[in-house]
């Protein structure tokens, strides 16, 4: 025989939320669209809750329990769970991660986070989430995207296979270019992998813009220290000398210093 699960009725302002819960964002119309749900229906599903020093703690179900607090709900049904901290950072993930509108730098944060919280390896992490280690190892990867990136690709509706082209360019200013680019002709997967195989080609065979430039001045530069080295030195009195040879390819500088300081005509 099963044990009878007890359902509390807690106050839904005590309940603090979980503090490794995935999702970020909250979209304002579904909740307000469970919210009217919830006033005519109740709260069908409990909430699931662990009890810790500083009261009550949610596990899973924050968009349950905000939605309740819209809806004007003083106590909302609870499960209370025996869960430690890992356990309730699992729960909660694996809660969003059925969920289909997490954001997929939301679901690879959490996963990250979780691997970080808990010691795991990637390879146990994947077991117990039930994907493959290739399929978390791509997920994780998308976090090297940096910030602006993430932010650009989110505001931009651009999914999952468009960030990992962008993983191909390693330079920050070349990935916030060629996301640019793609936003704004809204190219699709396979036009934006033709478009980065494109870049990368380009870049291959393409000195950055701005660097013949920027390596001529520094020549320059070092070429008029020589001089005045080489000036401050023979108004020592010491007879140095330098012989300048320029090609296409190399400028060869041959700087001749006697040891001794030339002896002075009388």
């Amino acid at each position: 025989m099963k044990p009878t699960i007890q359902v509390l009725q807690l106050p839904a302002e005590e309940i603090r939320p979980n503090p490794r819960q995935p999702r970020r964002v909250f979209d304002e119309t579904g909740l307000r669209e469970l919210a009217d749900s919830i006033r005519t229906h109740g709260v069908l599903q409990p909430l699931t809750v662990r009890r810790t020093a500083e009261g009550w703690e949610l596990i899973a179900g924050e968009r349950r329990l905000r939605a309740s607090r819209l809806a004007g709900l003083e106590t909302v049904p609870c499960i209370e769970s025996t869960a430690g901290d890992e356990e309730s950072a699992l729960l909660a993930l694996i809660e969003n991660l059925q969920r289909q509108d997490l954001h997929y730098f939301e679901e690879a944060a959490a996963i990250g986070d979780y691997i970080h919280r808990t010691g795991i390896t990637q390879e146990e992490a994947a077991r117990q989430l039930g994907r493959s280690p290739s399929a978390l190892a791509n997920k994780l990867r998308l976090l090297r995207l940096s910030p602006a990136c993430r932010e650009q690709l989110v505001q931009s509706g651009l999914t999952e296979r468009h960030a990992r082209c962008l993983l191909r360019l390693e330079d920050e200013s070349e990935r916030l270019a060629a996301l640019k680019y793609i936003a704004d002709h809204q190219l699709n997967v396979a036009q934006t992998e033709q478009y980065i195989e494109r870049r990368l080609a380009a870049l291959q065979t393409t000195p950055p813009a701005g660097r013949r430039t920027f390596i001529l001045k520094d020549v320059r530069l070092f070429l008029n220290s020589v001089d005045h080295g080489l000036r401050l030195i023979r108004s020592a009195g010491v007879n140095a000398a330098c012989d300048r040879q320029e090609t296409e390819e190399d400028i060869l500088l041959t700087i001749r210093i006697p040891k001794q300081r030339a002896p002075k005509v009388p």
